[in-house]
């Protein structure tokens, strides 16, 4: 989603009277409201993988009255296309993917060498299919909201006075792209030592994964686990308000960049080549063994060492590289 906004951008920049509404999921919708080129959000009512074919034509007919000149389909599934078609919406544009002639209308190859980054690709459907060169990308830049985080610090219980760093630990794709925990904690340990508190961010699937952090940080160590305390919007205010983010390659990373925070971006079953941090203050620590990237889930050869050998001494020299 927040790599989305590069092509919203992209679009109100060649089409500025444009009015731009978004079809996502609805635990995603509330990060749209900070971003001021988005119209409005619209609930997608199924999870990822469903076809819910009656639930699609239905949405498709709520929408078919709307005006809607144009649809950008950004996964290349089928499924994904079925909304635009039965909403009648006239030009519908997305890459070859799974079956969908005719569902697409504005079909385009993907060039994989000439659009090696999601982020390119998505912003390249918003643009005349003549463009041969890379396009530009306009970075992400999500608003923040100084009321919501005086809120949440005191909701919480987070010392105004010391600086903060932000962990976010959690990845959805699966543990192959998470930093050990015992690496978390040991950084964890680090930061406090030096004055600071660390806020722990995530959903609550992570919960239990901070409260790991925590517990081998010290009972008595200002680490705060807030995974599964705060909503998406909080998580965008809070990451703006610190000093720095440590994250795996995940949503919240590129959170961190589109707000400016400095940060330290870890890698391992992923490459950057793909998905990198869109910001200036960025120090990407990607080990590119010899089995990386496998793209997996889960390690295949059961050591993940793309991760584990990644230090917290390196990534405490990464942050102070930050500062330099």
């Amino acid at each position: 989603m927040v790599m989305a906004q590069s092509l919203f951008m992209t679009l109100k920049r060649e089409y500025p009277d444009a009015l731009i509404d978004v079809l996502a999921p609805q635990w995603s919708l509330p990060i749209l409201e900070r971003m001021p080129e988005v119209a409005r959000g619209i609930a997608m009512p199924l999870g990822h993988g469903q076809l819910g074919l009656s639930k699609r034509r239905q949405l498709g007919q709520d929408l078919k009255g709307l005006g809607h000149a144009h649809a950008i389909v950004l996964p290349r599934s089928l499924k994904s296309a079925l909304v635009p078609w039965f909403a009648g919406i006239p030009k519908r544009t997305g890459f070859r993917g799974e079956m969908r002639y005719g569902l697409i209308n504005d079909m385009r190859a993907l060039d994989r060498k000439r659009l090696p980054m999601t982020v390119q690709r998505f912003v390249a459907l918003g643009l005349p299919p003549s463009n041969s060169t890379p396009p530009t990308v306009p970075r992400p830049h999500l608003q923040t909201s100084r009321g919501n985080l005086a809120r949440l610090r005191k909701d919480l219980g987070l010392d105004d006075a010391k600086p903060a760093s932000v962990f976010m630990p959690g990845a959805e794709f699966g543990p192959a792209k998470q930093w050990p925990v015992s690496h978390f904690a040991e950084l964890a340990r680090q930061r406090v030592a030096q004055g600071e508190q660390v806020w722990i961010l995530g959903s609550d699937r992570d919960h239990r994964v901070g409260q790991l952090i925590a517990d081998l940080a010290g009972a008595d160590s200002d680490v705060h686990n807030l995974c599964g305390r705060t909503q998406l919007v909080d998580a965008v205010d809070l990451i703006a308000d610190a000093r720095v983010a440590v994250t795996n390659d995940s949503g919240l990373m590129h959170v961190a960049a589109a707000v400016n925070t400095p940060l330290v971006a870890l890698y391992g079953s992923s490459t950057p080549q793909h998905t990198p941090p869109l910001a200036d203050r960025a120090a990407i620590l990607y080990l590119g063994i010899s089995c990386a990237p496998c793209f997996k889930r889960e390690c295949p050869l059961g050591h993940t060492r793309c991760l584990h050998d990644i230090s917290p001494q390196q990534v405490t020299q990464s942050i102070k590289g930050l500062d330099a």
